[in-house]
């Protein structure tokens, strides 16, 4: 049945789930290798995967007999899914708790106290409300950076529909642990001796990795973790690269926040620069690491990074609040594969990946004049921060052989942008309008895996009544 219902709807007004589905007269922008944009384009997906793409006159006649649902989507934005490279998602309950205060005063005396008193109930809600967001800024797929109960994660991404690389907040030693973290061992961190009972509440990696990894139909993946530097033995370091390359997965960890962990490193690791010379030194840096933030770093240890194939996730909100400006334009003419992030709530309090994209390109341009006593309006343009949002998220994350781009044979991850709106009209250059005007009033749909996760901006979870059950929830705890 051919729909007309602005916003992507059905007949009813409404999108659907389909196991065959075009989705036609759209101005698609594929970000493929080829970086095409069809100004009137159709997709033809089947199931969870991307059949064909191209005109719409051509999709429609080739598979328009085949397709469950046809939808017209009226001249609006088709994008690729958004992948957020960077996010606590634990930590969304905690918004506005870690204003104004430096990074150490913000780890020790705030987040990890808070983090260390969380049940499963609170990791579980906090996860479907920071999913929530997520979705509304055109996310489909989010790399955790460190968390408290990944089974509930798990089970909030599942429901929400969401694909995910799920992280344990992982350490060992060092200053300012709450006092139930500080008898965590190294063992206890990658696979306790099940021979001994232990009462801690988290599960060790390895555990979390053989429960949950290619969980909710393929879209969960456990990834293993490293908080960062100042409270990780070298011990965990070499054992979680090793287990890293064992299991075939990726390793994310905060790297070169603030000088004082890079001061920290030198005295105690005995380098002469900072945490990435540290890591290069003991083989640490590998392309299936994803280093977070990576401010504080030199010319050399930029090289070191790319030589390596380590990937980078920019978070803009959160290196203004706290952290500086990270030397992002070297990085990209380095190849470094940089990516884009929000972190997580206290340290940025708006978890929308559109935001980010915006800030990155602002901060940025202005970091030129800090850097070099002249502007440069070149720096980090619209189609380069689009492409950290969408395909290099996907390789950051190791996923980039199923996301990040719309072309055949990829997963179906989709954005449905409305340029028609006030904030983007007039549009002369849909480029640079999605990186500077678009903002997530825009976002009216999004597709994770072949289902719609969001329709006409409404989440399928408020639909089934459980964001109503969250929302009493809520309410009686606070």
């Amino acid at each position: 049945m051919e729909t007309n219902s602005s916003g992507g709807g059905s007949s009813s007004g409404s999108l659907g789930s389909s196991s065959t589905m075009i989705l036609h007269n759209a101005v698609i922008v594929t970000m493929d290798k080829e970086s095409r944009v069809f100004r009137n384009g159709g997709v033809f997906v089947v199931q969870d995967r991307i059949k064909a793409i191209g005109q719409s006159a051509d999709i429609l006649q080739q598979f328009s007999q085949m397709a469950d649902q046809i939808i017209d989507l009226q001249s609006q934005i088709l994008l690729p899914g958004f992948v957020n490279t960077h996010v606590h998602t634990s930590q969304q309950l905690a918004k506005g708790i870690a204003d104004d205060v430096d990074l150490m005063t913000w780890l020790h005396d705030r987040i990890w106290p808070y983090e260390s008193n969380m049940t499963e109930e609170d990791s579980y809600i906090s996860t479907l409300l920071c999913g929530i967001e997520l979705i509304h800024s055109g996310v489909t797929c989010f790399a955790e950076a460190g968390g408290q109960h990944v089974s509930e994660m798990a089970k909030a991404v599942e429901l929400l529909g969401l694909r995910a690389c799920l992280v344990q907040s992982t350490m060992d030693c060092g200053e300012g642990l709450p006092a139930s973290w500080a008898v965590r061992t190294t063992d206890d961190c990658i696979q306790p001796d099940s021979s001994i009972s232990f009462n801690f509440v988290s599960s060790s990696q390895k555990e979390l990795y053989a429960k949950h990894h290619h969980a909710a139909d393929g879209r969960i993946r456990i990834w293993f973790g490293i908080r960062q530097i100042m409270n990780a033995t070298d011990r965990l370091l070499l054992e979680t690269r090793d287990m890293a390359r064992e299991f075939k997965t990726g390793i994310h960890m905060h790297v070169a926040e603030i000088p004082y962990e890079n001061q920290v490193v030198m005295d105690t690791r005995k380098v002469d620069h900072g945490t990435v010379t540290f890591l290069d030194k003991i083989e640490f840096l590998q392309n299936n690491l994803l280093s977070a933030h990576t401010v504080w770093v030199n010319h050399t240890e930029i090289g070191l990074l790319s030589r390596a194939g380590v990937k980078v996730s920019h978070c803009p909100a959160s290196a203004m609040r706290m952290l500086g400006f990270a030397p992002i334009k070297e990085m990209l003419h380095a190849d470094i594969c940089v990516s884009l992030g929000t972190d997580g709530a206290p340290s940025n309090n708006r978890m929308s990946i559109v935001d980010e994209m915006y800030l990155a390109s602002l901060i940025n341009k202005g970091r030129e004049v800090f850097a070099n006593g002249t502007t440069d309006p070149a720096a980090l343009p619209a189609e380069t921060v689009l492409r950290m949002a969408t395909i290099n998220g996907a390789k950051s994350v190791l996923w980039d052989n199923d996301i990040g781009s719309l072309e055949a044979g990829k997963k179906a991850d989709m954005v449905v942008v409305d340029p028609f709106s006030w904030p983007m009209v007039p549009v002369h250059d849909r480029i640079t309008s999605l990186v500077y005007c678009m903002r997530t009033e825009n976002v009216v749909s999004v597709m994770c895996n072949g289902q719609w996760v969001m329709k006409n901006k409404k989440i399928l979870l408020l639909m089934r009544g459980r964001l109503f059950q969250l929302q009493d929830k809520l309410l009686m705890n606070f």
